[in-house]
């Protein structure tokens, strides 16, 4: 996590870690075995998912992974060959050469996970609808609802939301746009969770990871600012505000131009850890252990 604006990035958080604080969850309670319980919807992984111990995937679509040999067409053999790949890997994956024990993972969690996806191959079913867009973000949730609603061993999963909210110009055109099309699909999604008995399985945190700056520039937009925001969404979330809008007079903007934060990212990442998933977040988030947990779920 860094304050954008100034681009120091904050020592509690040690920022020499290659992973990221989902990814630090997952190397403490994921195993070998499962690609799929770290799962980024996008075209390259998210850092939060960066891992250092366990595999994690990164697909666009629960219907858009496949093995496929380019330029060529389907070989009557393609799935005996991409069998004995995996039956390759497996041989190797416990290698001692580095090298060839990390290829030999590689190919057999491939297979793992193209076997598990195979369903998906010819699209899904949705119970409700989702926006029309030419951006992937609604599709990758209704894709995702219909991976948690076939039971897939799930536990992280990362998607961007549409747009860029990198606002340096024309600020209000783009923010409302974007902000329209992120809310009505994750409004459908968990419409699509409730239809489908699995709402209450399923914790949405939608966060930014920097603010924008209080005053506008010459641009009609805002910079990189701290004091960025945070939603829980879900059948179990209890619903209430932590922190408050700190204004823009008496202290609430520093000296930087950005606003205050009240309350810390770190305390809700902890809490979530300790009361969604029943995790010591102290094991693998650094230097947590002085924030008071926010009370998140219904009791």
């Amino acid at each position: 996590q860094c304050d954008w604006s100034s681009d120091v990035c904050s020592s509690d958080l040690d920022p020499t870690l290659r992973s990221g604080w989902l990814g630090r969850f997952l190397d403490y309670v994921g195993t070998a075995d499962n690609p799929l319980q770290g799962l980024c919807l996008d075209t390259a992984l998210q850092p939060s998912l960066a891992t250092t111990k366990v595999p994690v995937a990164t697909i666009q679509a629960a219907d858009q992974y496949t093995f496929s040999y380019s330029g060529l067409p389907t070989h009557p053999l393609e799935s005996s060959i991409f069998q004995e790949a995996a039956n390759i890997g497996a041989a190797h994956a416990s290698a001692t050469d580095p090298g060839l024990r990390t290829a030999g993972k590689i190919a057999l969690n491939s297979h793992e996970l193209a076997y598990s996806l195979n369903p998906f191959g010819y699209g899904f079913k949705t119970p409700v609808l989702y926006p029309v867009s030419s951006d992937a973000f609604p599709h990758r949730l209704a894709s995702l609802a219909a991976m948690i609603s076939s039971g897939l061993p799930l536990k992280a999963v990362s998607i961007t939301a549409p747009g860029s909210y990198d606002t340096h110009a024309t600020q209000a055109a783009s923010l409302s746009k974007n902000l329209q099309l992120t809310s009505d699909s994750l409004l459908s999604f968990q419409r699509d969770l409730e239809s489908r008995g699995v709402a209450d399985r399923v914790l949405v945190h939608v966060w930014s990871e920097f603010g924008r700056r209080v005053a506008e520039n010459g641009s009609q937009g805002t910079d990189h600012g701290s004091a960025g925001l945070g939603f829980l969404i879900g059948t179990q979330v209890n619903g209430k505000q932590l922190g408050a809008y700190p204004g823009l007079t008496g202290g609430g903007v520093n000296s930087s131009g950005n606003l205050n934060p009240t309350a810390d990212f770190r305390a809700i990442y902890a809490s979530i850890f300790e009361q969604w998933f029943g995790v010591d977040s102290n094991q693998f988030l650094p230097n947590v252990g002085a924030f008071e947990r926010p009370v998140l779920l219904k009791s």
